[in-house]
């Protein structure tokens, strides 16, 4: 199994930027989808960004397309989401997850973490 960790999430100005990391135990992500989701209350969990595997191909929801990025770091096993020019829009909980077959849709991951609260205020 894979444990996966949020951390990072906290309450920035509108504008600025916030990198929320994720930690992972048990195996290697190298072989896994990796993606990012989000939830604000009361709304469905949406598709924020996925990285198909270490250095390849990079997929991001429109709404984030250009100021958000995802990266992996191989050595440490965590993959990364910096968020750049912030809006309240963004306003969420983030979850990492990771699947064998990830695609924009939540069902298609396998493993998820506990999420970190991102708060923009205007």
């Amino acid at each position: 199994q894979v444990q996966l960790v949020e951390s990072g999430g906290s309450l920035v100005q509108a504008g600025g930027s916030l990198r929320v990391s994720c930690a992972a135990s048990g195996r290697t992500l190298s072989n896994y989808v990796m993606g990012w989701f989000r939830q604000a209350p009361g709304k469905e969990r949406e598709f924020v960004a996925r990285s198909i595997r270490s250095g390849g191909y990079n997929d991001y929801a429109d709404s984030v397309k250009g100021r958000f990025t995802i990266s992996r770091d191989t050595a440490k096993n965590t993959v990364e989401l910096q968020m750049n020019s912030l809006e309240p829009v963004d306003t969420a909980v983030y979850y990492c997850a990771a699947g064998a077959v990830g695609s924009r849709i939540p069902q298609t991951y396998d493993y998820w973490g506990q999420g970190t609260q991102v708060t923009v205020s205007s």
